[in-house]
């Protein structure tokens, strides 16, 4: 019974890959809002590119 238990729970808790999985979504969006923001102000890349430097910036610290 006891190696049965263990089995699920291990099952259960298997989640290897999860997280660089969670950071390619968010670095996804990221690259969205990006692209969102250049089409925006598409003459003015000044803007797009201050909030992408910043993004890139955190992006770093987190990682």
């Amino acid at each position: 019974m006891m190696n049965l238990y263990a089995k699920l729970m291990n099952q259960l808790s298997n989640e290897k890959g999860s997280q660089s999985l969670e950071w390619l979504g968010i670095a996804a969006v990221i690259v969205i809002i990006v692209g969102m923001i250049s089409q925006v102000f598409g003459g003015d890349t000044a803007f797009g590119e201050a909030i992408k430097t910043k993004l890139v910036e955190m992006v770093k610290d987190i990682g």
